[in-house]
């Protein structure tokens, strides 16, 4: 990893799914068996292939289905992903988000994510209503997207409130409550992106006192954020990750509901 920061991160889309379940290990393979709905099985295959190509990038493993084989991305009790390789877990944490066909992997050394130390969260530009924006935005968060809506008209505030819900996300999951709690005890402040590598820096505040710092991106469709409780540079992206600009969100289990 790049020494300036410990984090990387990967994005592919569901094309990148290999065919066929060899590139699966036997409990990930138990854990697909179990799920009827296409939607499940198709974003647990995404995340396993966004993370599994990751750790198989960094480490510098082959990236066949017989390499992919030996990577496991796991399931701790509170649900958090973990990665094995060969049946040992290697000095790598991982993060995993997915929407609308996309998935990003966010790895760094072992503590970079411990105890819920780091959140990530993908989410597509959509539009947002002003009833969305009311019941979920705190009153200056409210003021920051109708500012976005008279600089860039429609696609500002869309872009602007997805942003914000998706900081939230991030920012809920570093607390490890998620979205059982209300949005609008976190608050966000995002900066403009000012940095060549497309990132902008997060500010985040909770009722409960803490303070967040984090980072988000734009590119085309979907806006991607980060938030940590360590002062940390934004993450590289890793050789071969796909370019979110250039992805058109999809949802192909539409097309067959139950697999």
């Amino acid at each position: 990893m790049d020494a300036r920061t410990p984090l990387a991160w990967f994005s592919c889309g569901e094309d990148a799914i290999p065919d066929g379940i060899e590139w699966l290990g036997a409990r990930e393979r138990q854990r697909l068996a179990s799920m009827r709905f296409t939607k499940r099985r198709t974003e647990y295959l995404l995340r396993r292939c966004v993370g599994k190509r990751a750790v198989a990038i960094l480490l510098d493993l082959p990236s066949d289905p017989a390499g992919l084989a030996r990577v496991a991305l796991l399931n701790a009790p509170g649900g958090a992903p973990y990665v094995e390789v060969d049946g040992v877990r290697p000095p790598l944490e991982v993060s995993l988000t997915d929407r609308a066909g996309q998935a990003v992997a966010l790895v760094g050394p072992t503590g970079s994510m411990a105890q819920g130390a780091l959140g990530i969260d993908l989410e597509i530009v959509e539009p947002r209503s002003p009833g969305f924006v009311s019941d979920f935005l705190t009153c200056s968060e409210q003021r920051w997207v109708r500012a976005e809506h008279a600089r860039a008209g429609d696609d500002g505030w869309n872009a602007a409130a997805n942003l914000l819900w998706s900081a939230k996300e991030a920012a809920l999951k570093v607390q490890r409550v998620g979205l059982r709690a209300d949005t609008r005890t976190v608050e966000v402040t995002a900066q403009p992106v000012t940095r060549t590598d497309g990132w902008g820096a997060l500010a985040i505040r909770s009722t409960s006192g803490e303070h967040f710092t984090g980072w988000w991106r734009r590119d085309g469709h979907y806006v991607l954020t980060l938030a940590t409780r360590n002062d940390l540079p934004p993450p590289n992206s890793l050789p071969g990750s796909a370019a979110l600009s250039e992805a058109v969100p999809t949802h192909s289990w539409l097309a067959q509901p139950l697999a």
